[in-house]
């Protein structure tokens, strides 16, 4: 798609206020693809103006209409979904396949639930002698990462949108072209005027301004934990509500009962997905010592199947950042046994997949966020040892366990996150996501995500 050079305020493209711009880079070749606008305090305070005065209009609206709304950006989106693909593997780096079949469908699907729940959510109910309100909490500033571009965008947008908030969106740097593509969608489907505004542009510019900005109600980011304690800090100095989706270092707990191939199997998938740029990705892989050397030599081979298959990392800051880390595994005791540090092509921001085997749990690769094609194979000694290992770190974001039915839920249960997979358990875009500790606060997707844009009035009677 061809960049804008404005930014999407009160439902028209509107020019910045002044000439910087953000280069687009295609992580593939190195190549710059596009230029779009950086946003000053300036732009960024025009479309929270715009996002406050199409308020009162949109909240008065009924479900019924917000739904209808909702359900025809879906279509859209529906319509777009090739163009969807094709735009994030030009900014992302991922694999057309991996583009279509996750980044371009995921979020239609959300939208869709999103419309529905907006049809059916109970925003009044009795309780005793009250009525209780469930009303828009305002104007929302959505800040969204660049590892799912779309799928990020409408996880706050929607349910936003559904609660009768008003949205101004500040995306990545690397990835606003995806961003651009949805504010058309939206002028597409008929939002009105000023209830989706898009700037683009630095976060320590635009974003900051936004989260500062007085007109602003709540702040949704996704991010990283060090970004989101700055965030939750500014926010709090004006008591603003903040909804926090950050890192993660998630267990997969595999237990001497499992099909251990496939558990094996299942996980490396899981961590090479996206590059394993993922935060929900299952980065620990736990195995009971008389396993140990089988599941490593599993993983070891299901890692060599991915050298083609798995795309670039975002930037080639991140590809220093993921191959510090693989040299910082290795200087703390850790063996590689698959990958490493050398690039897998000539060009393009490309890590092989990588996988450690002897790591301990205080080690730094198996306690921080890589963000990056990378698996640390931990061994322990029985299930209270794996539980240890499972929630000793500060993370609490997702996990998966793998054994029999009765006691991988017995452990999941036991187990500080926010979501775990029992046994391979599929995506579900109604249930709730999010973390515990310092993985976040809040929770996305289904009446949870939606919940998170509402305030609650009782009337008394």
């Amino acid at each position: 798609m061809k960049a804008h050079d404005g930014f999407y305020i009160d439902g028209a493209w509107h020019p910045a206020a002044d000439r910087g711009v953000i280069d687009v880079v295609n992580p593939a070749d190195e190549q710059i693809i596009a230029q779009v606008p950086t946003a000053t305090a300036e732009d960024v305070d025009k479309a929270v103006q715009a996002a406050r005065s199409a308020l009162a209009g949109w909240a008065a609206t009924s479900p019924a209409d917000r739904a209808e709304r909702l359900a025809a950006l879906r279509d859209v989106l529906a319509a777009r979904k090739d163009e969807i693909a094709e735009t994030v593997t030009a900014e992302l780096g991922s694999p057309l396949a991996f583009s279509q079949a996750v980044h371009a469908s995921v979020p239609i699907a959300v939208a869709g639930s999103y419309a529905e729940l907006a049809a059916t959510y109970a925003f009044e109910e009795k309780v005793g002698n009250s009525t209780v309100l469930h009303e828009p909490i305002g104007v929302v500033a959505a800040i969204t990462p660049w590892n799912y571009p779309l799928h990020q965008i409408v996880a706050k947008v929607a349910p936003a949108l559904a609660a009768g908030c008003t949205v101004v969106l500040k995306p990545a740097e690397d990835t606003p072209l995806t961003a651009q593509l949805f504010a058309e969608a939206v002028h597409e489907a008929g939002v009105p005027a000023g209830v989706f505004n898009l700037v683009t542009g630095l976060g320590r510019v635009a974003g900051q301004a936004l989260v500062e900005h007085p007109g602003v109600d709540l702040v949704s980011f996704t991010g990283s934990t060090a970004v989101g304690r700055q965030i939750a800090a500014a926010a709090g100095s004006a008591v603003k509500k903040v909804a926090l989706e950050l890192g993660g270092k998630s267990a997969n707990v595999i237990l001497p009962s499992a099909d251990l191939a496939k558990a094996v199997n299942v996980g490396v998938a899981n961590v090479m997905s996206n590059s394993g740029q993922t935060c929900s990705a299952w980065t620990r892989m736990l195995v009971h010592t008389s396993q140990y050397d089988e599941a490593v030599a599993l993983a070891t081979a299901a890692a060599a199947k991915y050298g083609e298959r798995i795309g670039p990392v975002v930037n080639a800051r991140q590809r220093e950042r993921v191959c510090g880390y693989i040299d910082q595994g290795v200087a703390e005791g850790a063996r590689i046994v698959a990958g490493g540090t050398e690039s897998p092509r000539e060009q393009g921001y490309f890590v092989s997949p990588t996988v450690f085997a002897d790591v301990t749990p205080e080690m730094t690769i198996a306690q921080e966020e890589i963000f990056g094609p990378v698996l640390s194979i931990l061994r322990y000694e029985d299930e209270d040892d794996a539980l240890r290992i499972a929630n000793g770190t500060v993370y609490g974001l997702a996990g998966a366990v793998w054994g029999d039915e009765t006691e991988a839920v017995a452990f999941a249960r036991r187990m500080e996150t926010g979501q775990v997979d029992i046994n391979g358990g599929r995506f579900n875009p109604l249930a709730p996501f999010g973390g515990y500790k310092q993985s976040g606060v809040g929770r996305e997707l289904g009446t949870h995500g939606l919940a998170e844009y509402l305030q609650t009035k009782s009337l008394q009677f």
